[in-house]
C-alpha cells in the first residue's frame, strides 16, 4: 500500500466494518498442520465464495489485485511461487519482516496502473492474459468499480481466486457464515490461504512446513505468556487517520487483532468492538481507554515511530503506558497474512518482557 492508496482505505472502512467473509466450506479447504501433506489432483475443482472454480495444471501466469492488502503477495513469497506472478499490484513499503520489503518491490508489475478505485482496470486484466487472478476480497472483482467480473475473466479463460476468508467483503448477497467467518477472522485463517495456495500450486508439503513452522512461533509465544495478567494493549496507525470519521489515528480491533493480541498475552483495549470501532472512536473514547501497552502502527516507511509514540503519549497522558513509555511498533503483522508471527513476538516482549 502506496501512499496514495491512503484514500482507499477511508473508501474500504464501511465495507470492512460489515463486510465479513468465511473459508468456502469445499474441497477448497486448505491443508492442516495436522495431517500429512499430498500431492494435488489434477483438474481441481471447489467452490470459492460462490464460484465454482477449476484448475486443470498449477497457474503459471499470476495476477495479484491491490485490494488494500499485502498478505497475498507475501505468502506466495514465502511459499516460493515469485516464478508464477506475472504481475502484482500490492505494496506497502515497510514489514515487519524487513527482508520482505525488496522482495515485494523485486516482484513484476506488469506496467500496470491503478484505476480510480484503487486497482486493475477490466480492460488491462483481461489484455495481460493471465491464468490466475487474485484477490483479497470479492469486491476486487466488481464492475461497478471498473474491475473485470469473474464471469468476465471465467469467459476470457481466467481463472478468478478470492481470500476464502474475505469472500464477503464487497458481496452484497453474502451468507449468514461467510459474515460470521469474517468477524471472527483470526491468525488461522492467515494459515488457511497458506494451505489453500499450497494446494493451488501442488507445494502441499511447502505449505505443510510453513504453517507448521509460524504456528509453531506463535504457540511458542501462547505458553511463554500462559498464566500472565493479560495487559490491556491499544494498536494504533497515525498515518492511516483517513479512515476514522474524527481524524485520529485507526484504531484496530476486532477479529485478528484481538487474535494478535491475545496470542502475545494481552487483551485489545477495545476487545469486543466491531471493524466499525475504527471509524467511530471518538477523542473522549480515546483518552478514557484503558492502556498498558501502545502498539504504533507504521503505513509508511517515512514514518519516525519513536515521535509518533511520543505525541501519543502526549496527546493521552492519563494511558498507563504514557506514564511508563511501554510501547512497540508494528507494520504489516498485524493484518491478514502470513506475517501473524513476527507481530506476535514482538507484541509479546512489552506486554510481558522477560517472562
Amino acid at each position: 500500500m502506496r501512499r496514495p492508496l491512503a484514500a482507499a482505505l477511508s473508501a474500504l472502512v464501511a465495507s470492512i466494518a460489515t463486510g465479513c467473509g468465511a473459508p468456502a466450506g469445499s474441497s477448497s479447504e486448505p491443508a492442516a498442520a495436522t495431517a500429512p501433506a499430498g500431492r494435488t489432483a489434477y483438474p481441481l475443482t471447489f467452490d470459492n465464495c460462490g464460484t465454482r472454480v477449476t484448475f486443470q495444471r498449477p497457474p503459471q501466469r499470476v495476477l495479484i489485485l491491490n485490494g488494500t492488502s499485502v498478505g497475498e503477495a507475501e505468502s506466495f513469497i514465502l511459499l516460493g511461487l515469485e516464478k508464477t506472478i506475472l504481475a502484482n499490484a500490492q505494496h506497502y513499503g515497510v514489514s515487519d519482516d524487513p527482508s520482505m520489503i525488496a522482495k515485494i518491490k523485486a516482484l513484476p508489475t506488469g506496467g500496470l496502473t491503478m484505476n480510480k478505485n484503487f486497482d486493475v482496470p477490466a480492460e488491462q486484466v483481461l489484455k495481460l492474459k493471465p491464468d490466475l487472478v487474485v484477490s483479497t476480497w470479492s469486491g476486487g472483482f466488481d464492475a461497478k468499480k471498473g474491475f473485470a467480473t469473474r464471469e468476465q475473466l471465467a469467459a476470457a479463460g481466467i481463472t478468478s481466486l478470492v481470500n476464502p476468508v474475505n469472500c464477503a467483503m464487497g458481496k452484497p448477497e453474502a451468507t449468514p457464515e461467510e459474515k460470521r467467518a469474517f468477524q471472527n477472522q483470526s491468525i488461522n485463517s492467515s494459515l488457511e490461504f497458506i494451505g489453500l495456495l499450497g494446494r493451488v500450486f501442488d507445494v502441499q508439503e511447502r505449505a505443510f512446513d510453513l504453517i507448521g513452522e509460524l504456528r509453531a512461533r506463535v504457540e511458542a509465544v501462547r505458553t511463554r505468556v500462559a498464566g500472565r495478567p493479560a495487559r490491556k494493549v491499544l494498536i494504533a496507525y497515525p498515518g492511516m487517520a483517513m479512515m476514522n470519521a474524527n481524524g485520529l489515528p485507526a484504531v484496530m480491533t476486532g477479529g485478528i487483532y484481538d487474535d494478535v493480541i491475545k496470542a502475545a498475552g494481552g487483551v485489545n483495549a477495545f476487545a469486543g468492538q466491531t471493524g466499525d470501532m475504527t471509524r467511530t472512536l471518538n477523542r473522549e473514547q480515546l483518552a478514557t481507554a484503558q492502556v498498558d501497552v501502545l502498539v504504533v502502527g507504521l503505513f509508511t516507511p517515512d514514518e519516525n515511530a519513536e515521535q509518533e509514540a511520543a505525541e501519543l503519549f502526549a496527546a493521552y497522558p492519563h494511558w498507563a503506558a504514557s506514564r511508563s513509555r511501554t510501547y512497540t511498533v508494528v507494520s504489516d503483522g498485524v493484518y491478514l497474512g502470513p506475517l501473524n508471527a513476527w507481530a506476535v513476538e514482538k507484541i509479546s516482549k512489552v506486554v510481558h518482557p522477560g517472562d
